[in-house]
């Protein structure tokens, strides 16, 4: 018996079995992962980047987590030798139409805390001399920095702290029976007092195989990158945004630089095909006909058709792509990228075709369900791994007493 079993090994999973551990020394935790190694998913997709929590509504989970997030990483990223940098990154209005989104960033930001500062044309020039707008932000708070190292620290103080990491063990049931979670396992019967679901792509799927009816239902989009081309690399100082859509959770092709020195360009957003459909031509018929018979797919798709297909415009057409990237940096051409790996972000959607846009986080009798927590989820990994802890330790029906019982 297990105090606490941990269904997946990205950095939100990682990072909650690692405060299980730290809230209660000795206590039996596991952690359960179908891939062969950790952060496979969506913390190994991602661009790199520590947010500063610009975006982000204030008073949200997004907004607290992702400030308090950012700091802490840092710290732990210092204590551990992480590769990391606070580079900062500028918002740029291409066209004055953006300029009051711009606005409203700003006192956004201001009422998050952070040291957002207006600029002009020539202080942008300063900042990344390649890069074209007629208005910016300079939002100093931003970084980069190695999340997949992040989550291998995790799993390496999980096990010096006595926890189990079971890689290549896939979830396959849940029961509850005799006051304990039974969590069947392509290697196993594992037993627990509490459930934790970390997920992810699967999170709603593993939260209705505990018996916990999701309040909204996961829907895969995938984000397409290209790379500058290392002698064009130069164009790209640190990172460079445009102003987003209000009115979709996702930012828009941006300019990344890495901390192994490449430059990322990207992401679009278009529907997966699957829930790890990485590639174009990735396709898995169950998955993609769950997400074409749920109803909210369709009033979302009827909400935001138009962009969807710029979104797939910009998919089929790399020089579409290269175009939505010359408004902020007017010097790209075709010839200076390269594709690079995609990623999937796992987007809850509600009933009533609603992006859920905070972090969601839902209980069980004896269970923890992480429901959504796409982008500033890494950034966020520690307070939300806290604040999971928590929950989860609330729900165990008595003190943790060791690892096995």
């Amino acid at each position: 018996m297990h105090d606490f079993a941990v269904i997946g090994g990205g950095i939100v999973g990682l990072s909650t079995a690692r405060a299980l551990l730290r809230r209660h020394p000795g206590a039996g935790v596991v952690v359960l992962e179908k891939e062969g190694s950790w952060a496979r998913h969506q913390t190994g997709h991602n661009s790199g980047v520590i947010h500063s929590g610009v975006y982000y509504k204030p008073g949200s989970l997004k907004a607290r987590f992702c400030r308090e997030g950012a700091s802490a990483l840092v710290e732990y990223c210092r204590q551990h030798g992480i590769a990391h940098e606070i580079c900062g990154k500028v918002i740029v209005a291409t066209e004055r139409r953006e300029v009051p989104l711009l606005e409203n960033l700003h006192e956004r930001g201001r009422e998050n805390g952070l040291a957002v500062e207006k600029i002009g044309p020539g202080e942008l020039g300063e900042i990344e001399p390649h890069a074209a707008g007629v208005a910016a932000l300079r939002v100093p708070e931003t970084g980069i920095v190695d999340y997949v190292g992040v989550a291998r620290a995790f799993a390496d103080e999980i096990a010096e702290a006595g926890g189990e990491l079971r890689a290549g063990t896939r979830v396959t049931g849940i029961s509850e029976r005799d006051g304990a979670v039974e969590i069947g396992t392509s290697r196993g019967t594992v037993r627990a007092r509490t459930l934790v679901n970390c997920a992810g792509l699967y999170s709603d799927q593993i939260a209705a195989m505990s018996g916990v009816a999701p309040p909204a239902k996961i829907v895969p989009f995938r984000g397409e990158y290209y790379e500058l081309a290392r002698e064009r690399r130069s164009l790209v100082r640190g990172l460079i945004y445009p102003v987003p859509n209000p009115a979709f959770p996702f930012l828009g092709v941006h300019f990344t630089r890495m901390v192994e020195g490449g430059v990322e360009a990207g992401p679009n957003a278009v529907l997966g095909l699957a829930r790890e459909g990485y590639r174009k031509t990735d396709v898995n018929p169950q998955e993609l006909a769950e997400i074409l018979g749920y109803g909210a797919f369709w009033r979302l798709a009827a909400k935001n058709w138009w962009t969807g297909a710029g979104e797939v415009f910009r998919s089929l057409s790399k020089g579409a792509f290269v175009r939505s990237l010359r408004k902020l940096v007017p010097e790209v051409r075709e010839g200076d990228l390269v594709p690079a790996e995609a990623g999937v972000r796992a987007q809850a959607l509600k009933a009533d075709g609603s992006l859920v846009d905070d972090f969601l986080i839902v209980e069980g009798e004896r269970s923890v369900h992480v429901l959504n927590a796409p982008s500033p989820a890494a950034t966020a990994c520690l307070p939300i791994g806290e604040s999971v802890a928590e929950r989860a330790a609330e729900k165990a029906t008595k003190r943790p007493t060791g690892r096995r019982s």
